[in-house]
């Protein structure tokens, strides 16, 4: 089970900071070392984002259900 972020998470400013810490590996010049902990922090901003994004989807779906005529959401899957 996909744990839920608490209502503090600022969605936009994680992704801001996930482009910032992209454009900086980008540029090549940092250490290996200065890199791979770059990368590790990215994968943790991505997985942050990915998580924030299925509660928001889950919570569109559930006030959908109870509000209208609709159809069943179709989730993209990673690999899609």
């Amino acid at each position: 089970m996909a744990k839920s972020k608490p209502e503090s998470f600022d969605f936009e400013k994680t992704l801001a900071d996930l482009e910032t810490l992209v454009s900086s590996m980008e540029e090549g010049e940092l250490s290996l070392e200065d890199s791979l902990k770059a990368f590790e922090k990215g994968i943790k901003l991505t997985r942050d984002c990915q998580t924030a994004l299925q509660v928001a989807e889950q919570k569109v779906q559930i006030l959908i259900n109870e509000h209208g005529d609709t159809e069943d959401l179709d989730v993209l899957e990673d690999d899609e």
